[in-house]
């Protein structure tokens, strides 16, 4: 049976959602509620066979003392690394973290949010994918605490925590020049948000101030529905066919990681003649002879916000206070080896 929610008692009694939480956490008569209303709302949760305690629990906030945490890949070392710190600050504050990842794929997505719906979880912390945005509302309006991080969806109001991304990849690219490579490659995932996005479009920025033009036979896009052979193989196919290549700046960690093997495969060696710097750092970067440079994303910082925004609304959702959403940009770092 499905979880009775508070959207639930209000459609069944024919109030609003803020008028059925101010009955359930004991403040009727301080806002005025008539005992009719009191007595109507009662017992309609005692006829569909929930004790009001036991729904109030359910309602009130921080109660079930859970979050529901969505990613894209929680095996991704990003997200990982995300996750774990989320958890050991959330545990502090006396909450817990159950997760999952969507794998890019919309369905997945929703039914996730289905299912942490029907474990009752306080709030949710979503790397979200476009097509998400309605799911996100209904939250929203359902008045559940959510934060996004990662990125973000043009015209969703919700509090967010992001990274510079363009500013990074301008960072990379303009490294890279200065190390008198022109012919820098791109190679990129196929995912449509506006992080990778932007990543492009640090890149191509970081070109255009140096004189010189962005060259899209250079530019690799690869699917992310890719096995890791099948985008090794892509990439071997691509260096293959473009020797003039003197530098590659790779999106994302896992598209960098793939580039390693291709180039091992090829016996390319990298160095000062063929340079190489990823988006988010790795730790086999750090183990690579010679050390990979990368872009940086301040995981700490990140995490730290995603819990401060998150705690604070938690906080005032019991008394239905006007949520003050918040967009956070952290910068990103270059780290040259």
């Amino acid at each position: 049976m499905k979880p009775l929610s508070i959207k639930d008692i209000a459609k069944a009694a024919n109030v609003s959602i803020t008028t059925v939480s101010f009955i359930l956490n004991g403040k009727a008569e301080k806002m005025r509620i008539s005992q009719e209303m009191i007595t109507k709302v009662e017992k309609i949760i005692k006829e569909l066979g929930f004790r009001p305690n036991q729904v109030a629990r359910s309602l009130r906030t921080g109660n079930t003392k859970t979050i529901g945490l969505i990613v894209e890949d929680i095996s991704n070392p990003f997200f990982a690394s995300i996750a774990r710190l989320i958890e050991d600050k959330a545990y502090r504050h006396g909450y817990k973290i159950i997760y999952s990842s969507t794998e890019n794929n919309l369905d997945k997505a929703r039914g996730l949010i289905r299912m942490f719906k029907s474990r009752q979880v306080d709030g949710y912390i979503i790397a979200p994918m476009t097509g998400m945005e309605e799911d996100i509302r209904d939250l929203l309006k359902d008045r559940t605490p959510v934060v996004v991080f990662d990125r973000h969806l043009p015209g969703l109001e919700v509090s967010t925590v992001l990274v510079d991304n363009s500013e990074g990849t301008y960072l990379a690219t303009q490294s890279l020049i200065e190390h008198g490579k022109k012919n820098i490659a791109f190679v990129t995932v196929d995912v449509e948000v506006e992080e990778i996005k932007d990543r492009y479009a640090g890149y191509e920025n970081a070109l255009k101030s140096k004189g010189i033009t962005p060259d899209t036979e250079i530019c690799k896009l690869i699917p992310f529905t890719n096995t890791a052979d099948e985008t090794t193989a892509e990439l071997i196919d691509f260096f293959t066919k473009n020797p003039r290549i003197d530098a590659v700046l790779f999106a994302t960690n896992y598209l960098a990681v793939r580039g390693l093997f291709c180039f091992k495969e090829m016996n390319k060696q990298v160095g000062e003649d063929f340079r190489v710097i990823a988006f988010d750092d790795h730790d086999i970067f750090k183990l690579h002879s010679p050390n990979i440079s990368a872009v940086y994303q301040p995981i700490e910082d990140i995490a730290d916000q995603v819990i401060s925004l998150i705690l604070k609304e938690l906080s005032v959702v019991d008394v239905f206070e006007e949520t003050e959403f918040k967009q956070v940009v952290l910068s990103s770092t270059l780290i040259e080896r």
